[in-house]
């Protein structure tokens, strides 16, 4: 099983509240369309205090092989997000990799 991790940061134009609602309500419906796409996570920043966390959040979304992960990255729905990502992620300022994960506990 692999997981992609995508940390996201807000657009400087979008206020927390416009950031969180368009992520999880227009977003999310369409990251979870990507075909292979087993499970899909939103992980929404909160803080309280003067420091930012340096992203607004983080995407997790699991994958059966390499072989899913070829044919999600080359699809029509990976490009449709792709394409949303634009009015609400700020791309200069984001981490992406691709991880196996080992539970511990």
């Amino acid at each position: 099983m692999l997981k992609i991790v995508y940390c996201i940061t807000k657009l400087p134009h979008l206020s927390d509240e416009e950031f969180h609602r368009y992520w999880r309500d227009v977003h999310g419906p369409i990251a979870s369309r990507i075909p292979g796409c087993r499970k899909y996570v939103q992980s929404h920043s909160i803080y309280r205090g003067k420091t930012r966390p340096p992203y607004d959040g983080c995407a997790e979304m699991w994958l059966d092989d390499w072989e899913a992960y070829k044919n999600a990255m080359g699809s029509p729905e990976v490009k449709a997000a792709l394409e949303d990502e634009k009015k609400f992620i700020d791309h200069s300022r984001t981490a992406f990799f691709v991880t196996e994960e080992h539970q511990v506990v």
